[in-house]
């Protein structure tokens, strides 16, 4: 009698807060109730629509919608991310004439965090090494450039403008930064068809796309998935003042005491900072950024 007692008990309270219970003689299953949204009509990416007509297309993009509006934590936060990122990112997509869809990709690609995959991708643009290198950044033991925001978004532009050129459309473009240009182009000429939606590819890149396409739907219309997150709780950009270095540093600790804060702000700032010191025999000219107050 005393447990059926505590689960009319509990009943009653979860079932205020809008949950459902269901008791059994070994378990209690509490379930909430969602609402399930609809896909959206239309959808593009960069201008190029989907073609939600065809069922494939459709469902792939429903389980990236589904996927996407159920990760409350993870897509909360990078949408507090996003209100710091953002307005450094899109500029300089406008700078190269890189459509401003592609910031999406970056969400996809990192959360918009210098995280670090398994296979040794690094940044919020998650470029390997080699890569990196090519495509204009410094990557050694004191400097790692794939680290540094505004140089890897360039750097990541003038990879999208080669894979548009060479592919003709920007859903390709987008495809190719994730399966690389020579595996997209390889899939085009074995399945001789020209269209990313037609095209079967790997797990990973055939679902690229349709991550970008579902994070952009969420993002711009965050309330209607559920994502409401008041203005004061966003991540907010931090002032700074940028100062040149055009020498090496033997002790970024004392360094950062010397502009008035410590170790762990002048890195949390400058992350493609990868030493303890600059070493720069070369007398290349460094710009660090240094925040002003509220760090």
């Amino acid at each position: 009698m005393k447990r059926i007692k505590n689960v009319a008990i509990a009943a009653v309270l979860i079932g205020l807060s809008g949950l459902f219970v269901y008791s059994s003689s070994k378990k209690i299953v509490v379930t909430e109730k969602r609402e399930v949204i609809a896909l959206p009509l239309e959808i593009d990416f960069a201008g190029e629509k989907a073609p939600l007509n065809i069922a494939d297309v459709r469902e792939r993009l429903d389980r990236e919608m589904v996927i996407n509006t159920n990760l409350h934590s993870t897509t909360t936060l990078i949408l507090k991310r996003a209100n710091r990122a953002f307005p450094i990112i899109e500029p300089i997509l406008k700078k190269y004439g890189v459509p401003d869809d592609f910031k999406y990709l970056a969400v996809i690609e990192s959360g918009l965090a210098n995280v670090v995959s398994p296979a040794g991708a690094r940044g919020v643009w998650q470029f390997m090494p080699e890569t990196a290198k090519e495509h204009g950044m410094e990557v050694n033991d004191f400097v790692d450039e794939r680290y540094h925001l505004e140089k890897s978004t360039e750097a990541a532009c003038r990879y999208l403008l080669a894979a548009k050129n060479k592919f003709g459309n920007w859903t390709l473009a987008a495809a190719a930064y994730n399966g690389g240009s020579g595996g997209v182009n390889k899939q085009i000429t074995n399945q001789q068809v020209t269209d990313y939606y037609d095209l079967l590819l790997t797990e990973e890149t055939s679902r690229y796309v349709f991550r970008i396409l579902a994070l952009k739907e969420i993002m711009k219309n965050s309330a209607k998935y559920g994502f409401e997150i008041p203005n004061e709780q966003l991540y907010h950009p931090i002032e700074v003042k940028k100062i040149e270095i055009d020498s090496t540093i033997t002790d970024l600790a004392v360094f950062a005491k010397e502009q008035g804060i410590n170790y762990k702000i002048l890195k949390i700032h400058n992350p493609w900072l990868r030493d303890k010191k600059l070493e720069n025999k070369s007398k290349k000219v460094y710009t660090l950024e240094i925040p002003i107050e509220g760090y």
